[in-house]
C-alpha cells in the first residue's frame, strides 16, 4: 500500500473543545458576518478589504499585523469593513515546498498535522479575542472545515479548487461569504458555475456523513488574473472585465451578484507594488459605473510588517512573507486610508 498512516488525528469535536469559542467572542463574530453579509445583500455600503500576508507562518508577527489592522478599522469603519486574511494554508502547484501553518507550524521543522490544526485554531480564536476582528482563510482541504467553521467570516476557494465538485458542494453548506475564484485559465463561466454550484442546494457525503445542504446565497466570484497557454499573466480586474462579468451574472440563475477583486497573483503578476496601482484603477471604475459600483463588493490584497519576501532561514526578518511577495505595512495602511477615501 502506498499511503503510511502516520497518526490519527483529533476530531473537530475534540479540537473545538479543548480550545473554545466563547459565548461573547460568538457574539462578535456572529455581528460581523452579519455586517458583510449586508455588503453583499446591498443593504450596506461598505467596502471590503480582505488584507494579509500571502501566508500566515508564524503566531507573533501575524497579530502584531492584525493588531495594527484594528486600529485602522476603527478609524474607518464607516466607510470599510477590513477582514484579516490568515491564510493558514499554502496551495503549491508542484506540491512541492511550505505548504502553511497548518501542515508546517514552524517553517524550519517537519510537517505536524495535529500541531498545525491547532496551531490554526488558536490563531484564528486570538485574532478574535484581542481585536475582535474575525479573519478570511482559503478552504484548501474541504475536510479541515470543521476544525474551525465557527471562527471565520470569510472563506476563499481557490483558483486551482474551484473547478473541484465537494468544494463546490461543501461550500453550498456555508452560513458566511464565500468566494470563488476564477480558474487559473480565466474563465469567466466556470467560475460563475461554481457560484451556481455553491449557490443552490446539494446531497452528498462530507466528514464521513451523508449530508443535505441548503445552498449559500452569500457565494460570490473572485477575479484573481489568469494565466495564457503561453505562461504569460493576463489581468481581470479593468473596468471592460467587471462589464463583462456583471452582464454574465444577468444572464445566469443567481443572487446577490458580487465580485471582490484580487489585486496580486495574476492581476499583479506578482509584482507586489502594482497592488496600489489596481486597487486605486478598480475603485475609479466603481465610480464611472453604478453597475460596477454595485458588483464590486472589496478587494483582497497580500501584505505583511515588511515588504517584500524571504526564503525560510535560521535568520529571518520578522513580518515578511516566506511565500509571495507582499506590501509592506507602511504602504499597506496608506492604500486603506485611500480605499476609504475613494468609497464614495
Amino acid at each position: 500500500m502506498s499511503f503510511e498512516f502516520i497518526k490519527k488525528l483529533p476530531t473537530p469535536q475534540e479540537i473545538r473543545e479543548k480550545y473554545p469559542l466563547s459565548e461573547e467572542l460568538a457574539a462578535i463574530k456572529k455581528a460581523r458576518d452579519e455586517e458583510i453579509r449586508k455588503v453583499f445583500t446591498g443593504e450596506s455600503d461598505k467596502f471590503l478589504v480582505i488584507i494579509g500576508p500571502c501566508s500566515a507562518d508564524k503566531e507573533e508577527p501575524v497579530m502584531d499585523y492584525i493588531h495594527r489592522l484594528a486600529k485602522v478599522n476603527e478609524q474607518t469603519k464607516d466607510k470599510l469593513i477590513i477582514i484579516p486574511r490568515i491564510y493558514t494554508n499554502k496551495p503549491r502547484t508542484t506540491g512541492e515546498g511550505y505548504k502553511g501553518i497548518a501542515t508546517q507550524p514552524d517553517p524550519e521543522a517537519k510537517p505536524d498535522m495535529v500541531a498545525g490544526l491547532i496551531a490554526v485554531r488558536k490563531l484564528h480564536l486570538r485574532a478574535i479575542e484581542e481585536t475582535g476582528l474575525s479573519a478570511a482563510d482559503e478552504m484548501l482541504y474541504p475536510e479541515n472545515w470543521d476544525y474551525i467553521n465557527d471562527l471565520l467570516s470569510y472563506v476563499a476557494i481557490g483558483a486551482r479548487s474551484v473547478e473541484d465538485q465537494q468544494h463546490r458542494l461543501t461550500v453550498s453548506g456555508f452560513d458566511v461569504a464565500s468566494g470563488m475564484k476564477n480558474p487559473t485559465s480565466g474563465d469567466f463561466s466556470v467560475m460563475l458555475n461554481s457560484v451556481y454550484a455553491a449557490q443552490h442546494a446539494h446531497h452528498f457525503t462530507f466528514s464521513g456523513y451523508e449530508v443535505r445542504t441548503t445552498g449559500n446565497p452569500l457565494a460570490h466570484t473572485i477575479l484573481r488574473g489568469a494565466v495564457s497557454k503561453h505562461g504569460n499573466c493576463v489581468q481581470n480586474y479593468h473596468y471592460e472585465d467587471l462589464v463583462r462579468l456583471s452582464d454574465m451574472y444577468a444572464s445566469m440563475d443567481l443572487v446577490n451578484p458580487a465580485t471582490i477583486v484580487d489585486a496580486n497573483h495574476s492581476n499583479s503578476n506578482k509584482q507586489f507594488k502594482q497592488q496600489i496601482r489596481i486597487v486605486r484603477e478598480i475603485m475609479m471604475s466603481r465610480q464611472f459605473s453604478g453597475d460596477v459600483k454595485n458588483l464590486v463588493k472589496g478587494v483582497m490584497v497580500e501584505s505583511y510588517l515588511e515588504e517584500g519576501s524571504q526564503k525560510i532561514s535560521d535568520h529571518q526578518v520578522y513580518g515578511k512573507s516566506i511565500t509571495d511577495p507582499c506590501l509592506g505595512w507602511e504602504d499597506s495602511e496608506k492604500l486603506l486610508y485611500m480605499i476609504a477615501e475613494l468609497n464614495k
